[in-house]
């Protein structure tokens, strides 16, 4: 026990120190988990490398390179500003309707499907000057709804493994806890955020500088840039977007589950064969500061699975008395390495300690199990996790990443303690009253 404690103590002391020091804590973070396996939890420097989530790195990077293509030859600033025509002068039902899209896409088998509409709704905040910190939690709120429909991953793993231990759940309730939840979440962040515009003029997605004067509709949002007609190249680069998502979809419903990194290089590849002078621009557009970031963390958090801190975690809250508190740290430590690692295999990790919890303490096992695999999910807007990192990297201004990555991590963290709390006392608490 002693070696999981001093390794979990480690992790909490780099972020304290790169954090006083402004270093990168990814770059630290390998480092140190390099150091700690070797040194302190004897593992093969293979072993601990291994941990690299290389997977991460091909979906961030090709992700960011293939919509940085259609960026930079002009065809989502071209796509944005017919949808902005569309909705008019109604900005604010933007988030909720990229909320919806996003839980669409999400529920067709992979949650992660739904980032194939984290670079256009980015892009739509630039344009239209929504707090790119909104839309960011509107789409990571969508695809944390959606993946717990019975058609999707986050769902059936939480409801199968619910299922297999003789514990009645029905999936429709699994998905309603979900999107009444996020919902909440995404009223919560449209007060906190939902106020706050950009300062600098209206400018087109690929670029503008800021303005120093007053805020105003410029003419890139209602004039000459909204008649601009579609050539070639964009019909080219729409078809193959259209050919993205299509292709996410179909893969799910045939049950395989899709990688959006691959396929997002392999439609990347064949627009930079087509258009090689906006390919090679497209490159700048790859967030490699992100990439390390979680890169870093996930390597660590691999150290702390492969020596069972994750573990001894769970298995501290399950031997606590009070069955209530022990659902409330379940729930906050599925948040807690969640928001550093796979959704889907925490889950399929601890939602099985929940089991003795419901059979021996006299709680509801649906409302638990609701409850754990919600606090599970609305925790992966964490920058250190996939949609977080994507949701950082695909952000318009660089400016403004910096800003995303401190409020994602603050958003994020406070989920491992208020998604527990509310949770377990709107759904635990009142079905052992009854």
């Amino acid at each position: 026990m002693a070696v999981q404690i001093i390794a979990l103590a480690v992790f909490a002391a780099v972020f304290v120190i790169a954090e006083i020091r402004r270093t990168h804590i990814g770059i630290v973070m390998f480092a140190a988990a390099t150091g700690m396996g070797l040194l302190v939890a004897g593992l093969a420097l293979e072993d601990i490398v291994a941990g690299f989530p290389v997977d991460i790195l091909i979906l961030l990077v090709g992700v960011t390179f293939f919509f940085g293509i259609a960026k930079s030859n002009g065809t989502i600033g071209r796509l944005v500003d017919r949808a902005l025509v569309l909705v008019g002068d109604n900005t604010g039902a933007l988030p909720l309707t990229f909320f919806v899209l996003t839980g669409v896409v999400s529920a067709m088998g992979s949650p992660l499907g739904g980032l194939v509409m984290a670079p256009i709704a980015m892009s739509v905040a630039h344009r239209r000057r929504i707090d790119p910190m909104l839309m960011a939690l509107a789409v990571g709120t969508g695809l944390s709804a959606g993946g717990f429909a019975p058609t999707s991953l986050f769902g059936i793993v939480t409801w199968g493994t619910a299922a297999s231990a003789g514990i009645a759940l029905n999936p429709m309730t699994l998905l309603a806890v979900a999107v009444v939840a996020n919902l909440v979440l995404l009223l919560v962040a449209h007060l906190l955020f939902g106020a706050r515009r950009r300062s600098r003029s209206a400018v087109a997605v690929g670029g503008g500088t800021p303005s120093t004067g007053p805020v105003e509709h410029g003419p890139a949002e209602h004039g000459p840039a909204e008649r601009e007609p579609f050539r070639g190249v964009h019909l080219v680069t729409v078809v193959a977007m259209l050919g993205l998502v299509a292709s996410v979809i179909v893969l799910a419903v045939l049950g395989n589950e899709p990688d959006v990194g691959v396929l997002a290089f392999a439609f990347g590849a064949v627009l930079t064969l087509i258009d090689p002078e906006n390919g090679r621009g497209a490159l700048k557009e790859i967030d490699w500061s992100t990439v390390l970031l979680v890169g870093g963390i996930i390597t660590y958090v691999g150290v702390l699975q492969e020596i069972g801190a994750v573990d001894l975690l769970g298995d501290l809250a399950a031997t606590l008395t009070v069955p209530l508190l022990a659902a409330l740290v379940i729930c906050a430590v599925c948040g807690l390495v969640s928001a550093f690692a796979s959704t889907t295999g925490i889950l399929a990790a601890l939602v099985p300690l929940a089991i003795p919890l419901i059979q021996q303490g006299g709680l509801a096992g649906w409302a638990l199990i609701c409850a754990l695999g919600v606090c599970s999910s609305i925790v992966d807007v964490s920058p250190f996790s996939t949609v977080g990192a994507t949701l950082v990297a695909t952000t318009v201004d660089p400016d403004e990443r910096p800003r995303m990555t401190a409020l994602l991590t603050r958003w994020g963290l406070s989920m491992v303690v208020l998604g527990p709390l509310a949770l377990v006392g709107a759904l635990v608490l009142p079905a052992m009253a009854f």
